[in-house]
């Protein structure tokens, strides 16, 4: 995970929903009104976000619930797979955003179709209200955006216990297709006679891989607290959420995925086009190798270093984008300094400085390529002088 980006700790003591999630990340500090802005770029209407305090067992919360404001409305054609994915890619959300959320409702019809026997093009999200559920998942996604967030870890999970009223009858807690999305994961049944943990909550655990054993250390900057619907009388029915910044030594060794494929039938000029998607969905390095496989073949190994919970949405650019039939992957180690930018501005107009850090002291200050780049069209005068003075001036340790 990159230094600059933050942690967050899901404290699902009492369980996990979609609506919760919301309350947690809008009592952590973002903004409601930004939030219903930025959900406003997925087509769909005939519902309206609100936002209240609440207690719960004594501790304050927030409940954040989405009004589905008429039952004529679009909810019935939210349910299906196909319908969803439609409204995902004609959104004018981010692209990252955009295939996390594909990434996570694909998860959620897979684990549906699997325990109700159903074909994934036919199955309904029976117990999931369409509109609900798409609010749910990209308001949390949007939302830990918004914090900076960018990897998640939870604790382990508290189910509940009796049984659900669902369409297909009645059904032991967990709801099987939540015991689906959370395999894996640690999770117990509480004596609470109640379905604490619900298929959307599961699926943004499962979906976004959060991590169940995380050995970091951080430094909590803030905590948000969502309640859920019932208010237990021995314990608070809230969502936990703890943000904040790894506070380990930063050579400690993070694990990533490694993504590799030899490619030999392709256009050159397409290696562009496919590396912009790939960082622009989050992918941490993409580099290109010269090689030479069976039978004297000239190909290009194309490598790709991710983060653990964007291989998928990675792995389908790379089937989309090139014509590899198939990908290597591994996991691999990798330390890195402590990275952060500083603005400067200076003759040739604002660029950025890249600093690097061992145990809080510089050791490599770079101006940004694309920043010299920009500056050398305006003014043509050579990259290469530009960036001579821009070193001299601004990078002195």
């Amino acid at each position: 995970m990159p230094k600059n980006k933050k942690i967050a700790y899901f404290d699902c003591f009492a369980g996990i929903s979609g609506d919760m999630c919301l309350g947690a990340l809008v009592d952590a500090g973002v903004s409601l009104s930004a939030l219903k802005k930025e959900l406003k770029k997925l087509p769909i209407q005939d519902y309206r976000l609100v936002s209240k305090e609440v207690t719960r067992s004594g501790i304050s919360a927030t409940k954040v619930d989405v009004i589905i404001k008429s039952a004529n409305g679009n909810s019935h054609r939210t349910t299906r797979w196909k319908n969803i994915e439609k409204i995902i890619k004609t959104s004018s959300l981010s692209d990252s955003i955009k295939q996390k959320g594909l990434h996570i409702f694909k998860k959620l019809f897979e684990a549906e179709a699997k325990v109700h026997g159903e074909p994934f093009e036919k199955v309904h999200l029976h117990e999931l209200g369409g509109i609900d559920c798409i609010v749910d998942i990209f308001g949390t996604l949007i939302g830990l955006d918004m914090l900076g967030v960018g990897q998640i870890y939870t604790s382990s999970i508290n189910l509940g216990s009796g049984m659900i009223k669902t369409a297909h009858g009645m059904l032991p807690v967990p709801a099987p297709a939540t015991a689906e999305l959370l395999t894996g994961y640690p999770v117990y049944s509480s004596d609470i006679p109640f379905e604490l943990t619900t298929p959307t909550g599961a699926v943004i655990i499962s979906g976004m891989k959060a991590d169940p054993y995380s050995r970091s250390e951080i430094t909590i900057e803030k905590i948000g607290c969502g309640a859920g619907n019932k208010d237990i009388s021995h314990m608070p029915n809230i969502l936990r959420i703890l943000i904040g910044r790894q506070t380990k030594d930063s050579r400690n060794a993070e694990t990533v995925t490694v993504i590799e494929t030899n490619i030999d039938d392709m256009n050159p000029q397409m290696y562009e086009n496919v590396m912009e998607k790939l960082f622009k969905v989050g992918a941490l390095d993409v580099f290109l190798e010269n090689i030479i496989m069976k039978k004297g073949r000239p190909a290009v190994k194309l490598t790709v270093i991710a983060e653990t919970p964007d291989v998928e949405s990675l792995t389908d650019i790379i089937f989309e984008e090139t014509t590899t039939i198939g990908l290597r992957f591994y996991e691999a180690q990798r330390k890195t300094l402590e990275r952060t930018i500083k603005k400067v501005k200076t003759k040739y107009g604002s660029v950025r400085i890249k600093i690097s850090r061992l145990n809080g002291k510089v050791t490599n200050m770079t101006p940004e390529y694309d920043d010299i780049k920009t500056a050398a069209k305006k003014t043509g005068i050579p990259v290469k002088k530009i960036a001579g003075e821009i070193v001299k001036l601004y990078c002195v340790r």
